[in-house]
């Protein structure tokens, strides 16, 4: 079998084995007395390898583009409308809740609005026949407001018992940025300061779909981990179900009615609907009520079914 037809099997099923193969390790851990011991490493692997991997992915996206390249179209405003309007809403909604099952759920539908869109949303966008330029300008957009937005709004929603407001608003802060604005910053410096090496990096660049295995793998670790120590009901299980799918629908539908143009209204669909999803369970696990982590995961299951499946009518109607 040559390299090619090998790349070709290994693309194709990356999303089923990593998903298959992030459960099946945390299970493996948890019902085998024997692995107990690595309990110690594992979470902070997973938690801290979900991190690295998303800086990563934004890194080798930024690279490939110039800052020259990003301009504005009326479609970026009315996508950061939904999102940050949507997120705010949410949170003023949650505030006024007790603790339970309704809350948690809402949590879960504010945080897949407010999730970044995804390193590969312009991969994706690409092969569908949309602007790329379009995409990565967005994902810059996105991405600052929600390092600007959320840790001054999760402080609110979820307040922590060990520091000040303030206090966990810099701390949040401190996790979010080199997430999400470092790697951009560092892709553009090498870009005007090191030019073999940033040629270097963009014939590595499509090999980047290997690092997004790992880290859909370290994300159904982390998702695992918290529906499994969460307790959960079926009809909480349920819940958190229609609401990733809900929310994952109805941000593809908005972006695809935010423009006239065909081209535009591919590119507003996907820049909305495809998500960051690493981030969104490395959030949620870390800064909210833990399961809401699994909502990440499960929307990761829909996009990526739903982008297989615009992927085919592309590639099977002519």
């Amino acid at each position: 079998m040559s390299w090619k037809k090998t790349e070709e099997i290994l693309r194709d099923w990356m999303l089923p084995v990593a998903i298959v193969l992030g459960i099946s390790l945390y299970l493996i851990y948890h019902f085998n007395p024997v692995f107990h011991q690595f309990g110690r490493w594992l979470h902070p692997l997973a938690s801290e390898g979900q991190r690295l991997v998303i800086a990563c992915l934004l890194f080798f996206q930024f690279v490939k583009i110039s800052p020259h390249d990003l301009k504005l179209h009326s479609w970026h405003f009315k996508a950061l409308g939904v999102q940050i309007g949507v997120f705010l809403a949410l949170a003023l909604v949650i505030l006024g809740m007790d603790s339970g099952a309704p809350r948690m759920l809402l949590e879960c539908l504010m945080l897949c609005f407010i999730c970044p869109t995804a390193s590969a949303a312009g991969v994706i966008t690409d092969r569908l026949g949309g602007n790329l330029a379009a995409t990565v300008t967005y994902v810059v957009l996105i991405n600052v407001a929600a390092t600007f937005l959320i840790p001054l709004v999760i402080p609110l929603v979820n307040p922590s018992a060990d520091m000040s407001f303030w206090a966990y608003v810099g701390h949040i802060a401190i996790k979010v940025f080199p997430v999400l604005i470092l790697p951009g910053l560092l892709a553009w410096l090498v870009r005007y300061t090191m030019h073999r090496l940033q040629r270097r990096l963009m014939r590595w660049a499509p090999n980047s779909f290997y690092i997004w295995g790992i880290g859909l793998t370290l994300a159904m670790v982390l998702a695992t981990r918290a529906l499994v120590n969460s307790s959960l009901g079926p009809w909480t299980v349920g819940g958190i179900v229609v609401v990733s799918v809900l929310s994952c629908f109805l941000q593809f539908f908005a972006g695809r009615r935010m423009s006239s143009s065909q081209i535009d209204s591919l590119t507003a669909g996907q820049s909305l609907g495809q998500k960051n999803t690493g981030f969104l369970i490395w959030l949620g696990y870390n800064y909210m009520t833990p399961v809401t982590s699994v909502a990440g995961g499960l929307y990761a299951i829909w996009q990526n079914l739903f982008n297989s499946w615009e992927l085919y009518q592309k590639n099977h109607t002519r």
